[in-house]
């Protein structure tokens, strides 16, 4: 089969020909037809991710969507044809989606929502999995909680906002004035971060009480500011990026909690591989229903175009995820 292949650090992938997977027992099969990228890409890429624990010569790509071709020993719910998506794998020695072919755990598998493309579905397992790690299992959201979104536009954030409200719950998100449309398209309350103070939108939205939860998909200063516009007594914060060092004062002066989300964790153990199915599941339900929709790029790439397609990402000014059609 084709594959992109890591081979340096800093270097472009190399197209090469490669072994066909086949799948081994708990496994399927799947030709890939579509393979998302995430920021984890590039900096894999690049030699900048060694929490991700992934080798040179190995194939990166850590979404996915396509079609079963075969399943293995002691598979059940999937069978050859079905279309289906996954947060697949590109971490931890684990085959990426940058290839034709891809033999992937039955468990991180899920049927592909019907409404969605294969490019929709592509760009949604690891952005989706991490929204709802944070809000549902972490922080509980649920109807009438006001939930503020840090970094609303962005991939985590856009798909956060939209599970906050598919509970119900009252939505609020930061972002650049340039983000303004785009995070009130999705039915959140924008903030602008660049001219108001944490306090100061705080006092406006909440009378000074805070907000019940505060998802950061930000980091860094942003994580600090989370801990300052969480509710007193019962405020949760979530972070998928708790990189750093920070002062837990301004939390523990509020009486509040803290989680953090680390999504790539299933893969790298091999524990909790379920749960990641059972979220994308969630995600097919909420996607047919019409209750969120991924934002991708309008650029289409194909597999040996995809050094442009991270050369696109790194750049910074994608308008949504972007995706490589592989098949």
């Amino acid at each position: 089969m084709k594959a992109m292949i890591l081979k340096a650090h800093g270097e472009p992938l190399v197209l090469s020909d490669t072994g066909r997977p086949q799948a081994g027992p708990g496994q399927v099969l799947v030709r890939v037809h579509a393979s998302g990228l995430n920021p984890l890409d590039g900096k894999i890429a690049e030699g900048k991710a060694a929490h991700a624990q992934m080798p040179l010569n190995t194939i990166l790509g850590i979404d996915m969507a396509g079609v079963v071709e075969a399943v293995g020993a002691g598979v059940s719910g999937f069978a050859q044809g079905d279309e289906v998506f996954a947060m697949s794998g590109g971490v931890g020695g684990n085959q990426g989606s940058l290839a034709e072919y891809q033999a992937v755990d039955a468990a991180l598998l899920a049927h592909k929502p019907k409404a969605a493309s294969m490019r929709e579905a592509a760009a949604m397992p690891l952005i989706f999995i991490t929204a709802w790690e944070g809000l549902v299992d972490r922080a509980g959201v649920s109807f009438g909680k006001k939930v503020l979104v840090h970094g609303g536009a962005g991939g985590v954030g856009h798909i956060a906002v939209q599970i906050a409200r598919a509970f119900g719950a009252d939505v609020w998100a930061t972002g650049a004035p340039a983000s303004r449309a785009a995070i009130e398209a999705l039915g959140a309350t924008f903030i602008d971060y660049t001219s108001e103070a944490v306090d100061d939108y705080v006092n406006r939205h909440t009378g000074g009480e805070g907000f019940d939860i505060v998802y950061d998909t930000v980091g860094g200063a942003t994580l600090d500011a989370s801990f300052r516009a969480t509710r007193l007594y019962h405020g949760h914060v979530v972070s998928a990026l708790g990189w750093g060092t920070h002062a837990l004062a301004p939390l523990s002066f509020r009486a509040a909690t803290y989680s953090g989300v680390f999504t790539l964790l299933p893969l790298l153990s091999g524990k909790g591989r379920a749960q990641h199915g059972d979220i994308l599941r969630e995600a097919a339900r909420l996607v047919d229903e019409g209750k969120v929709r991924v934002r991708l790029d309008p650029r289409r790439f194909t597999l040996a175009a995809a050094n442009d397609a991270h050369k696109a990402m790194l750049a910074g000014d994608a308008k949504g995820k972007l995706v490589v059609e592989v098949d």
